[in-house]
C-alpha cells in the first residue's frame, strides 16, 4: 500500500501538543551530568563518545584489564545522541539484516549470524550481571508485507535466513493480523533474535556500571583535536588534555577527529513520534498483546513498537541528508516529517484515528555505503574507530566495541579475521556531488516503492557498485 503524501487536518491536530524532547530522555531518573575534564590527565585507554559503542568499550576494557586507567570523554551527556534517540530495537544482526550481509559477505554469513546470536545472548547476560533495568524484552520483530510483491520477497528472505542459521518463521496474513491487527498487512516473517529495550535506561545503566568498575567519565567535554606524540596520543579539550596510550573513537554521525573518515560517513536524520498511552479499548482494536517490534518492507520503511507504559513509538520512512554532512540541534525538529509520519500511522491503524502524539524528535544516523559497521586504525595503530552502523547499532555496538579493543591490542581474533572487519565501505563522493547523489537516490527509492518495487537504472547501477542509501 503506497502511503499518501499529504497529511489531513485531523492528522495535524494530533500533533498540536508535541514535546520535542526524545521520549526516552524525558525521564526524571536521568542522571546528573558528570563533571567536565578540567586538568591534564593520562590514561591507558581514552574513549571519545559515551554512546553505546563507547560505553561497551569502556566496560569491556575494564573487565579484561582491571589495571587499566580508562577515561571516557563525552561532548554532551551520556545517551544524548543516537543511543538515547533510537527506537529501542536490539537486533542480533551485525550486518543490517541478513539480506544485506548475504549480498556482501555470502561465505561468512553463517559465522556472522552465529557471532550475532552470541553477541545478543552475551549482552542480555551482561545487563543481568550488572543489574541494569531497562525494560529488556526478548520479543522478536515482525517484518510485514504491505504490498503483494513484498510477500514473495519476504518468503525468499525467510529461506535465505534459515540457510545461514537465522531463526525466522513465515506468517500468513491472518496469522500476522492475529498478532498485530492492521488492514495493510499481507503477511510477515518473525525474527526471534530481536529484543526491545528502553535505550536511554540501558545507556545510563552501562554508565553506572562503568563508574562502578573505575572508568573515569568526563561529560560536557568536547574533544577539539587529536595528535600523536612520542608518549602517546594527545586529546585536546577546552580545559585539559588527555595523553593516552590508546584511543578508541566512537563518535557516530558527528564530525570525526580523523578527517578522512568523513568520506565514509553520511549523517542522515531519522524522525520519531510517540503516542499518548492507549486505552484498553484501543489496544483491543489493534490486538498487539505482545511486545513484538514491527517494521514494514518498503525501501522507505517504518519501525514501531509498544512502550512499557502503553504507547506506540512510530519512526522511520524519511532519511534526510542536510548538505555538507550537516548535524546539530537545528535539524532535530521537522514538522513536515512529523506530519508525514502521523498520516502514515493512521493509514496503518485507522482504528486509532483521534489519538494524539506527545513526543516528536529527530536524530542523526551514521550511514555508510554498506549499511553496517566498519573499523580501522590510525596513528601507528594507537587509535581505532568503529562507525557506520546505519541505524541498527543498539545490538551491534557491543560487537563493534570488541573489535575496537582487538585492534588496539593488535589481537587477531575470529572477529578481526572477518572480511567485514578488514575492509572499509566504498566512500561517498564530495560535495556538491554527495547531495546530488543522495537526493537522486531518495527520489528513486520513493519511485520504486510506488512502482511495485521495480528499481530504475540509477538504483541498479548503485546495486552493481555495492553502494546504496537506506532509510
Amino acid at each position: 500500500m503506497p502511503f499518501a503524501r499529504f497529511a489531513q487536518p485531523e492528522t495535524r491536530r494530533s500533533l498540536t501538543d508535541l514535546s520535542f524532547t526524545p521520549f526516552w530522555l524525558d525521564d526524571p531518573a536521568r542522571p546528573d551530568p558528570a563533571e567536565p575534564l578540567s586538568r591534564q590527565t593520562t590514561a591507558d585507554l581514552a574513549i571519545v563518545g559515551a554512546g553505546f559503542t563507547g560505553l561497551w568499550a569502556a566496560l569491556l576494557a575494564k573487565q579484561s584489564h582491571p589495571e587499566w586507567d580508562v577515561v571516557l570523554l563525552e561532548r554532551e551527556t551520556t545517551a544524548c545522541a543516537a543511543s538515547g534517540r533510537n527506537g529501542g530495537f536490539v537486533s542480533a544482526s551485525l550486518t543490517h539484516g541478513f539480506e544485506n550481509g548475504l549480498t556482501r559477505w555470502p561465505q561468512e554469513m553463517p559465522c556472522l549470524v552465529a557471532l550475532g546470536h552470541r553477541n545478543l545472548n552475551e549482552m542480555e547476560a551482561d545487563l543481568q550481571r550488572w543489574g541494569i533495568v531497562c525494560d529488556w524484552v526478548r520479543s522478536g520483530e515482525l517484518h510485514v508485507a504491505t504490498e503483494p510483491y513484498q510477500v514473495a520477497e519476504l518468503r525468499q528472505a525467510v529461506e535465505a535466513g534459515r540457510r545461514v542459521g537465522e531463526q525466522v518463521e513465515w506468517l500468513e496474513s491472518e496469522q500476522t493480523r492475529n498478532l498485530v491487527n492492521s488492514p495493510t498487512y499481507l503477511g510477515a516473517y518473525l525474527d526471534h533474535n530481536v529484543a526491545m529495550v528502553n535505550p536511554a535506561q540501558m545507556a545510563w545503566g552501562l554508565r553506572a556500571a562503568c563508574l562502578q568498575v573505575g572508568v573515569r567519565l568526563y561529560e560536557q567535554t568536547p574533544v577539539l583535536s587529536m595528535h600523536a606524540e612520542k608518549a602517546g596520543v594527545r586529546l585536546r579539550t577546552p580545559h585539559g588534555d588527555t595523553l593516552a596510550a590508546r584511543v578508541a573513537l566512537a563518535t557516530n554521525a558527528f564530525p570525526p577527529l580523523l578527517k578522512r573518515l568523513s568520506l565514509y560517513i553520511v549523517p542522515v536524520y531519522d524522525y520519531v513520534l510517540v503516542t499518548e498511552p492507549l486505552s484498553a479499548t484501543q489496544w483491543q482494536q489493534i490486538g498487539w498483546q505482545g511486545r513484538e517490534g514491527v517494521g514494514d518492507s518498503g525501501n522507505q520503511f517504518h519501525y514501531y513498537r509498544r512502550t512499557a507504559d502503553g504507547r506506540i513509538l512510530w519512526g522511520g520512512y524519511d532519511a534526510i541528508y542536510y548538505p555538507n554532512n550537516g548535524v546539530g540541534p537545528q535539524f532535530e525538529v521537522n514538522q513536515e516529517s512529523f506530519e508525514r509520519l502521523a498520516e502514515h500511522f493512521f493509514q496503518t491503524f485507522p482504528q486509532l484515528r483521534g489519538v494524539h502524539f506527545t513526543h516528536g524528535w529527530g536524530g542523526a544516523i551514521d550511514t555508510c555505503s554498506r549499511f553496517s559497521a566498519f573499523w580501522g586504525t590510525a596513528l601507528g595503530g594507537r587509535v581505532a574507530y568503529s562507525l557506520g552502523y546505519t541505524g541498527l547499532g543498539v545490538g551491534a555496538s557491543r560487537f563493534g566495541a570488541k573489535v575496537l579493543l582487538d585492534l588496539l591490542e593488535r589481537r587477531e581474533t575470529e572477529r578481526t579475521r572477518l572480511m567485514m572487519a578488514r575492509y572499509k565501505p566504498i566512500p561517498f563522493p564530495p560535495e556538491p556531488f554527495r547531495s546530488l547523489v543522495i537526493h537522486l537516490t531518495r527520489a528513486s527509492l520513493d519511485q520504486a516503492d510506488r512502482n511495485e518495487g521495480r528499481r530504475n537504472a540509477w538504483l541498479k547501477l548503485l546495486d552493481a557498485l555495492g553502494l546504496g542509501f537506506d532509510s
